[in-house]
């Protein structure tokens, strides 16, 4: 989740240092109230409504699209071995290449008709926690014979038959969930809930999303400790020490033409330099087998040929298209478990779409494009259950921070970003070579990122008192309870007894998934537990959140809907009483108040005062 500061992206750093040969725009507000040192901060190459050159806005788009690589291909080679797919490679790929698809598609629904922010759609980590939760339920284990390479055949129609019973059940669960985030988004009840949504109950949430992977990460990065923590140092010396380091590259603009740029490569794309280098060196190590090849020795699961000739297998072109597993099939269980995490989802994005603003130049989001960009996502969640990922949709953080460092806001920039997911969905030999990473080296990105997954979480207690005792037993208990209470439901899973089989279904997905139990305190004591709102957080909250419209380059005109959608909406009195549509008369409305606010004493006093 993005923070208050700019360098709120993954491994994202403040920088004044120009990174590519693009125009500079000064910020029009800030440059006039602010100091030389301060406002250089707040330049921007492209504002949100600016369209970069072809030439600059092809590479800045797939620099985004790399950015996202890590997160995005994170969720099926988690997922896969919960769907019975260790040893499959090619249905990994085929995972992979659909995650790709729908993940651009939405970007461009989310650019077009959502927000309306430069901001990137991708899988989502909230939903990983439920999804393996309702998967590890007895009758959704997999057999233990999946497990052994030796023993799978498949394009056997059993093996085919009982992975997709898998996949269909989350895809069913996924979809029905993602219901429940477009009524969020249409209703615009999402305002009304983060009334009572403060940074005791985000932190722990998202937090957990991350603590409660720690198994995943260990089981990967144990397969060969040596691979994982090179792959570890690889991506912690890119994104840590060499992160200001600029790195000479040939680049073209219409004044320099050919030239060398010096550009932040270590900053921007760490984790996929890190993946790549181990990867690369896995290569080297299983062609001259330096890596065992037999299968019991340690060390095995660090080559690179496992997944046999994966690669020659795939076709050059497949087209995901809906259903492509079968007809999706509901889990109420498994319903409730996703609906836990889109909260958290939401509540994240929320944060996302103020920080994205901030550093794209556009004014703090209204409330009809946040729920706008909502009721998208959930839409976005719906074709991913129905195309099959896996996994829903959300805001990448990481893309928001990389906004901060390349000074680029533009939404057509993540628009063409979307266009190149689109196409990597449809090359199916991109996602083959993805599946052939080995499990050690992805063990080692898990190290990284779900680290600073829950660093984030605990980062947004910078705006509540922690030094007020309330606020560190609700963090404390919250936090312990959210650890505690699933492990030891997993480890005695005919506890949960009510005499109702679905309830009991219900409850030990609920109950075992961390960021569930942990939010779910969070929320009750911080509503409960009397505290002021400086002590619980919100008023300092809510100030980051509305903090930076200092930068603001466009108006809020930049949030309306496409093709004079908005004008022809406008002349119906009724569109301002629909929580996602603009009305053009509440633009008029705020510019009058704004107007009458400039001409109060005060602001005249302040005014003659900086004279």
């Amino acid at each position: 989740m993005a923070d208050g500061n700019e360098s709120s992206g993954l491994f994202a750093f403040p920088m004044d240092e120009r990174v590519n040969d693009q125009p500079r725009r000064r910020d029009r507000k800030s440059s006039e109230s602010k100091g030389p040192a301060e406002s250089s901060q707040h330049e921007l190459a492209y504002c949100v409504t600016d369209t970069p050159p072809w030439y600059l806005c092809i590479p800045l788009a797939v620099q985004n699209y790399l950015t996202a690589f890590g997160g995005i291909i994170t969720i099926p080679l988690v997922l896969s071995e919960a769907l019975c797919l260790e040893h499959d490679g090619l249905t990994q790929s085929y995972l992979i290449s659909t995650i790709f698809f729908v993940s651009g598609l939405c970007t461009l629904l989310q650019v077009t008709f959502g927000i309306r922010l430069p901001i990137l759609q991708g899988a989502t980590f909230a939903l990983l926690a439920p999804s393996l939760a309702m998967l590890s339920m007895p009758e959704w284990k997999c057999p233990a014979w999946t497990h052994n390479a030796s023993l799978v055949n498949t394009s056997s129609p059993v093996f085919v038959e009982l992975w997709q019973t898998r996949m269909r059940i989350l895809q069913g669960s996924i979809m029905v969930g993602s219901v429940f985030q477009i009524l969020i988004g249409l209703t615009g009840v999402i305002g009304f809930v983060m009334r009572f949504i403060g940074p005791l109950t985000i932190a722990p949430t998202i937090s957990l999303i991350g603590l409660s992977l720690f198994q995943v990460a260990g089981a990967k990065a144990g397969e060969h400790w040596g691979i994982s923590v090179m792959t570890t140092v690889w991506i912690v010396l890119f994104s840590q020490y060499l992160c200001r380091i600029p790195v000479p590259l040939p680049a073209y603009s219409k004044t320099k033409k050919f030239h060398v740029s010096k550009i932040y490569i270590f900053q921007l794309i760490p984790v996929l330099l890190g993946i790549t280098i181990s990867w690369l060196i896995c290569y080297i190590l299983t062609v001259t087998n330096v890596l065992p090849s037999d299968p019991n020795q340690y060390g095995h699961l660090a080559r690179t040929d496992l997944k046999g000739d994966v690669v020659g297998q795939a076709s050059w072109f497949t087209f995901p298209y809906p259903g492509q597993w079968g007809v999706p099939t509901v889990s109420v269980a498994g319903v409730f478990g996703i609906m836990a995490g889109i909260i958290s989802s939401v509540i994240e994005s929320v944060g996302d779409y103020h920080a994205c603003a901030r550093l794209s130049g556009a004014p703090p989001p209204p409330r009809h494009a946040i729920n706008r960009g909502i009721a998208i996502e959930g839409i976005g969640g719906l074709l991913a259950g129905a195309w099959g990922t896996g996994n829903g949709t959300t805001s990448f953080s990481e893309n928001v921070g990389a906004l901060g460092i390349t000074k680029v806001g533009s939404r057509m920039v993540i628009a063409v970003s979307g266009g190149f997911m689109i196409l990597m969905g449809i090359l199916s030999k991109i996602g083959a070579i993805f599946t052939t990473i080995p499990s050690p080296v992805v063990g080692g990105m898990f190290l990284v990122m779900f680290g600073v997954i829950t660093a984030t979480g605990i980062a947004n207690l910078q705006f509540a008192d922690m030094n007020c005792s309330r606020n560190i037993f609700i963090f404390g208990f919250s936090m312990f309870s959210a650890l505690a209470i699933p492990d030891w439901i997993k480890m005695n899973p005919d506890a949960l007894s009510t005499g109702v089989e679905a309830l009991d279904q219900v409850l030990q997905v609920l109950l075992t998934t961390s960021m569930f139990v942990g939010g779910s305190l969070g929320f009750f004591l911080d509503n409960t537990i009397p505290g002021t709102a400086y002590e619980r957080g919100i008023s300092t909250w809510n100030k980051a959140h509305l903090e930076g419209s200092h930068t603001t380059v466009v108006t809020e005109d930049v949030y309306d809907l496409p093709f004079g959608m908005t004008s022809y909406l406008s002349s119906y009195s009724w569109v301002r009483y629909v929580p996602f549509c603009p009305w053009k008369g509440q633009s008029s409305q705020n510019k009058s108040e704004e107007g009458e606010g400039s001409n109060r004493p005060e602001n005249n006093l302040q005014r003659s005062s900086m004279d």
